[in-house]
């Protein structure tokens, strides 16, 4: 793999034609991206949470792209981590997302001004609300010249309702978005704690040789079982902690209070272990999340507000 890299940003070539762009360490609003030039246009997959760290993407991606212009631009999901920086796009991209996730863009009040959750509180930068304006509900194909790149849902709420990933059966090359986060803790509080371990399985049926998750360090063929069984046990681990604390009448919060991160004490973001709760309260109870209640809780569980490299 070639990479061209600075301080906040790598730009690896995973296959010819296709990079990812990933920047560390991979927590709270630091996502990964990633590039697919053919012939004669190129594709992003989505953009990152402040107008710098977006320049720096595309500046790296033009370089790599060599004169071929951006045209499309997927949203894997709706989170300002992967969508505030398409305001910075060339105006002639067409940006593509779900349907669902154009939906919770178009109400996303954070990138208004973020809450006091973080530390520091993350400041965007000169970014405005651009929506995708492409929405799709189940499949479609974008032909790169010789590069296909099938966008697909995963069938039902996992880390959002309206992910998508982007498949490039040729390279054999996947883009997950959020629906995998590689050695940092999982977050699925505005999806579902089933519908995140479903979404598990279809993963592994692509057979992927190369996987660009959201967040995190790429994932070659033979490290990705390992990750879909991390991921695995750490769901798994999120239900049980919310059987247990629903039986013995617990708030999230007091359940969390309880758990024993065992083998997930290591990752980064642990607290997000607050906010899977609420969700799988939630799910339990049928009714609609609290966004602020879940982080409310989820700083008082840290002690302080959470930790944002951004």
């Amino acid at each position: 793999m070639s990479a061209r890299t600075t301080a906040d940003g790598r730009l690896h070539e995973l296959v010819p034609g296709v990079h990812a762009w990933v920047q560390p360490d991979g927590s709270w609003w630091v996502n990964n991206a990633g590039l697919v030039r053919g012939r004669d246009a190129a594709l992003v997959v989505d953009t990152c949470a402040t107008a710098r760290r977006t320049e720096l993407f595309l500046a790296a991606a033009a370089d790599a792209a060599g004169g071929t212009p951006i045209r499309w631009a997927l949203n894997t999901h709706q989170h300002g981590d992967h969508t505030y920086g398409n305001s910075l796009l060339p105006a002639s991209t067409t940006i593509i997302g779900h349907t669902l996730m154009r939906a919770g863009l178009s109400e996303d009040p954070v990138i208004d001004g973020c809450p006091p959750f973080w530390d520091p509180v993350p400041d965007w930068g000169p970014v405005v609300r651009r929506l995708p304006d492409l929405a799709v509900e189940g499949a479609v194909v974008v032909h790169l010249g010789e590069l296909d790149v099938h966008l697909l849902h995963p069938g039902g709420p996992a880390h959002t309702p309206g992910d998508l990933v982007a498949w490039l059966p040729d390279r054999r090359v996947l883009f997950t978005g959020d629906l995998l986060f590689s050695g940092l803790t999982p977050l699925v509080f505005m999806g579902s704690v089933t519908g995140a371990m479903r979404a598990l399985d279809w993963i592994a049926a692509f057979d992927p040789a190369v996987v660009v998750p959201g967040h995190g360090p790429v994932v070659e063929a033979t490290g990705l079982g390992g990750v879909l069984a991390e991921h695995r046990r750490y769901y798994g681990f999120v239900a049980a902690t919310a059987e247990r604390g629903l039986a013995a009448g617990l708030s999230p919060l007091e359940a969390a209070r309880t758990a024993d991160l065992g083998e997930f004490a290591g990752w980064a973001d642990s607290e997000r272990l607050v906010l899977n709760l609420h969700r799988a309260y939630a799910d339990h109870h049928g009714t609609d999340l609290d966004v602020i209640a879940a982080f409310t809780d989820a700083t008082a569980w840290l002690g302080g507000p959470m930790h944002t490299h951004v």
